[in-house]
């Protein structure tokens, strides 16, 4: 039985990472999943998270991904996701200022949408947490 599986993350604008995997760790509205070689089918939805995945290599990578669809099937993972960023493409301002303007936001829960104020506090503080 392989130990690894083909692991593929893309956003609309681009393929994020294709290559073998051996685990990978994502987030969803029910908690965290994890998956190895061989899981059952599944199709999840998933919510702004540090994914972290395990290289062929057995190397850990992590990196930013927002909301998305992720499915395994046949050995393959494939994760659609809105926006994904690795440590080093994390623009540690403009989440700063993401993360002043969503806490603001919060403040002032009048005018703006509560809800979507705190998922923008929440890339912002994953985004944020990834760079450190």
């Amino acid at each position: 039985m392989s130990t690894n599986y083909t692991l593929k993350i893309v956003t609309p604008d681009k393929i994020i990472y294709e290559g073998e995997a051996s685990r990978t760790l994502i987030a969803t509205n029910n908690g965290s999943l994890e998956m190895y070689a061989n899981h059952t089918p599944i199709v999840v939805v998933t919510v702004p998270c540090k994914t972290v995945f395990y290289d062929e290599s057995g190397k850990e990578r992590e990196l930013f991904t927002s909301s998305g669809v992720v499915s395994f099937e046949n050995n393959q993972l494939i994760f659609c996701c809105d926006a994904a960023e690795w440590p080093e493409e994390i623009d540690v301002e403009r989440a700063e200022r993401a993360k002043e303007r969503a806490e603001n936001r919060l403040d002032d829960s009048e005018e703006y949408d509560k809800h979507r104020a705190e998922v923008s506090l929440q890339r912002a503080l994953i985004r944020l947490s990834i760079k450190k």
